[in-house]
């Protein structure tokens, strides 16, 4: 297959963009995408060769470009994050504590674009396989994924294989990471609740003091990684939010802490989670508090079949892509979900643009370089195109 046929024209290029600045500009959180998925209906239904996809769902979108018996299974989410964004773009966020802040405008963008490319192929006669689009809601919470499968995704599609992407900020646009085995991170998200007696501030021996007993969970828990886990192998254990206590000279009834632990390991992620539990459960005891973790969906790991890499990187080069080499990540990503049902394979497309400051993942400064946008598109296209 001549790889020009790929490749996006400036006019599709510029339809694209502007697709891209009107999600950044109206971001929606997960599980909220009413807006996004109706646009992203909008742009695939005036393409000739593409079939929306009836589904239970209310956010999301699924659709087919019918071909040859074979199905190819591409995903892209496109939901955003609860923060303010801070750059200076025309099109930046007009949604208050809403923001793209991970790219999946970009993303979803991309996808479209793909569908754009495998419409105009297809009338050009080109054969290709049958193409799943999945426009995938509430990737930030981890829980899209799982919400499409149990509405009847893969009775609705029957792919062989399923590419994703996610946009890689310190990798510069042009450039694609594929890497096989272990990606990203399984992961559990838990709450801890301590309970204690509260009581007037002045009388601490009437008192069961929640607030000292959380201070040392939060300091015991700390050892999970740095004492229970082999130093080769990485894990994670963070506590990223503690409430608890009162305006006045009261002690309080109740402290809450939210946390994540993760690993490129099943085994170590199941190791951490029993340390959890003992340590909240023996330092609650020994403070005469009592101690409960409530655990999130234990979201697996993003893992590449050794045996789909060759592929890959043909996908990679056919969309006009260079290689680059990234280390695995602690960040986790529910398409790992798929791999259950379907062969899947995850790309890193590279999203800084020449010269830019590296600004990371979920930071408000975050801005991928629309220069990615024909990359992933073509990438994506390619994936089904591999013939």
């Amino acid at each position: 297959m001549d790889s020009s046929i790929l490749r996006l024209a400036d006019d599709e290029l510029e339809t694209l963009a502007v697709f891209r600045h009107d999600l950044h500009r109206n971001p929606e959180l997960s599980g909220r995408e009413y807006r996004t998925s109706m646009r992203i209906r909008e742009f695939l239904s005036a393409l000739p060769e593409c079939q929306i996809i009836d589904m239970p769902i209310e956010t999301g979108v699924v659709a087919r470009i019918p071909g040859a018996q074979a199905e190819v299974m591409l995903r892209a989410d496109i939901d955003a994050l609860p923060q303010t964004e801070r750059t200076d773009v025309p099109w930046r966020s007009s949604v208050p504590n809403a923001m793209h802040a991970c790219g999946h405008d970009l993303h979803a963008t991309a996808l479209c674009g793909a569908a754009l490319l495998l419409s105009r192929m297809k009338r050009a006669g080109v054969e290709l396989p049958t193409t799943d689009l999945v426009f995938q809601p509430a990737e930030e919470t981890g829980t899209g994924a799982q919400m499409l499968m149990d509405a009847g995704l893969f009775d609705r599609i029957h792919p062989e294989v399923c590419f994703g992407m996610h946009n890689w900020p310190s990798v510069e646009v042009g450039k694609v990471v594929c890497r096989e085995g272990a990606l990203m991170a399984a992961l559990r998200n838990f709450e801890v609740v301590v309970r204690g007696s509260g009581g007037h501030g002045s009388m601490p021996h009437l008192n069961v003091d929640p607030i000292v007993c959380a201070a040392a969970m939060v300091q015991s828990l700390q050892t999970v990684v740095s004492r229970n886990v082999d130093p080769l192998v990485a894990g994670l254990l963070s506590i990223n939010m503690i409430e608890g206590g009162s305006p006045v000279n009261r002690v309080a009834d109740e402290v809450r802490m939210k946390a994540t632990v993760r690993s490129l390991s099943d085994d170590v992620l199941e190791r951490m989670t029993e340390r959890v539990e003992e340590i909240v459960g023996g330092t609650a005891r020994s403070y005469g508090c009592q101690g409960e973790v409530i655990w999130g969906r234990r979201v697996p790991m993003v893992w590449n079949p050794p045996e789909m890499m060759a592929e890959a990187i043909g996908c990679v080069e056919r969309s006009g892509c260079s290689l680059a080499d990234a280390a695995p990540t602690l960040v986790g990503e529910d398409f790992a979900y798929y791999r259950a049902h379907v062969p899947s394979f995850f790309f890193w497309i590279g999203s800084r643009g020449p010269g830019a400051e590296v600004h990371e993942l979920h930071a408000p400064q975050f801005l991928a370089d629309d220069g990615a946008i024909s990359y992933a598109a073509q990438l994506y296209a390619a994936c089904v195109a591999r013939g």
